[in-house]
Parts: structure tokens; sequence; C-alpha cells
């Protein structure tokens, strides 16, 4: 069932079910009262990323006190797309661009990935999962992405569960088309891995084609800045090999 984009989403991190009342947190508060300027009896949507989603009607108390009652499930909770992130960390900009895209795109798991030519080392996984939020908030998405710890590529690589294909972009391929690979591997468990704005190093890209659950794909002719690549590897991905 297709999201409603005419009435606004929220995300509520605590159990939902009919005829609840829930107070808003103080930022929420502000969201919903003072930036969209909302009223008593507005509806709205929210979700929790557990028991779907549930169109709830607006209780404005004062300036500071807010509550949503829960009304009836518009849409029930799918399976999560089992399709996982992996990525080197970008610039903080860039990082919360491709985070965005990532959960708009049905990433399940955001896993970090430290590299060799990998700019930043300070995560904030605060922030990160505040973005996740905001895009499904935004984009109907009723999942959130599991959110694991920075790794190094050696530790990635070493705790790999072989069963899994670890698609990695390769702008070195000797090709320019990435459908004949994806092609055969629909159906299968996938991962993506996204390299840093410097690109793998030399022998990061020769360990990495060495190993039997790697799959490389070309993403086309010309080089892509990382939150470009990052972008269009998902959607090729998802077009051919994954949910779409």
């Amino acid at each position: 069932m297709r999201a409603n984009y005419k009435i606004q989403r929220l995300f509520l991190d605590v159990d939902l079910a009919a005829d609840d009342f829930i107070k808003l947190d103080k930022a929420q508060v502000n969201y919903v009262g003072n930036v969209l300027r909302m009223r008593t009896g507005d509806p709205l949507l929210v979700f929790n990323g557990r028991d779907g989603e549930w169109e709830a009607l607006l209780n404005v108390e004062d300036k500071r006190n807010i509550s949503v009652q829960i009304k009836t499930q518009t849409r029930p909770q799918p399976d999560p797309y089992d399709f996982q992130f992996c990525f080197a960390p970008l610039k903080v900009g860039r990082l919360d661009y491709m985070v965005q895209k990532a959960v708009e795109m049905g990433a399940g798991v955001l896993q970090p990935v430290l590299t060799q030519h990998t700019q930043n080392h300070h995560i904030k996984t605060e922030k990160l999962k505040a973005n996740a939020v905001e895009a499904a908030e935004q984009c109907g998405v009723l999942h959130l992405p599991v959110f694991q710890e920075p790794v190094n590529l050696d530790t990635l690589l070493t705790n790999w569960n072989h069963q899994r294909t670890l698609i990695f972009c390769d702008e070195d391929a000797s090709t320019n088309n990435p459908v004949q690979q994806l092609s055969q591997l629909k159906s299968k468990p996938l991962a993506v891995l996204i390299g840093p704005e410097g690109g793998f190093s030399d022998a990061e890209r020769a360990q990495l084609k060495a190993l039997d659950f790697v799959v490389s794909i070309p993403l086309g002719p010309r080089i892509l800045r990382a939150d470009t690549a990052a972008v269009a590897a998902m959607a090729v991905i998802q077009a051919v090999a994954g949910d779409w």
C-alpha cells in the first residue's frame, strides 16, 4: 500500500495502538506547533518502525504540551527489505545526504566502513539516526535501518557472511554496464560497498577482487562523487537485482 503524502507524518519511538494518547517531546512540540502551526483536531500519520502506520489526531493543550490520539492503522508493518548498505563515511554534509538516500531506497542495515582514504573517522551516530528518521517521515518509509558500529575494511571482510553477495563499485572496471553482473544476483542476499572521496586504494581493490563473495560492478563511463555513486549504485541494484 502506498503512503499518503497529503498528511504530515511523524516518527514516535513508542508502542502504537488504537486509542492511545501519546505526549510529544519538546522537539516534536516545536515542530508541529511552531513550524507546521498545526492545531487541535488536525490529522497526522505516525509510525515507530515496528507497528505499522496509524492515523492520529492532534491535541494542543498549550504551547508546551501537545499530544496525539492514535485512531486507526492505515498501513501494516511490512517485512524489512534485506539489503545492507556499507559505506566509507564522507564529510558531514555529504554523509547526511547519503544516509537519507539509503533510507529512501530501502537499506535495512547501515554499516560505516573505515578505509585507507576515509576522511571522516568521527561519526555521530545519533545525527545519522536523526537524518534517517527525517527521510522516513518525508518519504513514507515504515522501516528504520539498523545502524552498526564502524569497522575497518579488513574486519568487515574477515567477518562477512559468505552467503551474502557484497557488490563493490569499481571505477576501474573494464566495462561501463553493470546490468550483466547484477542480473545474475536477483533474489540473493545483497549488500553494496561504497568507497570514500578518494576511492579505494590499489591494495584494497585487489583485496576485494580476490574474494569469492564480492562482485565488482561499474557505474558508467564517468567518475562519480562518492555520494552520487551511492545513489547511482543503489538505484541500479534495486532496479536489476532488488525489489523494484
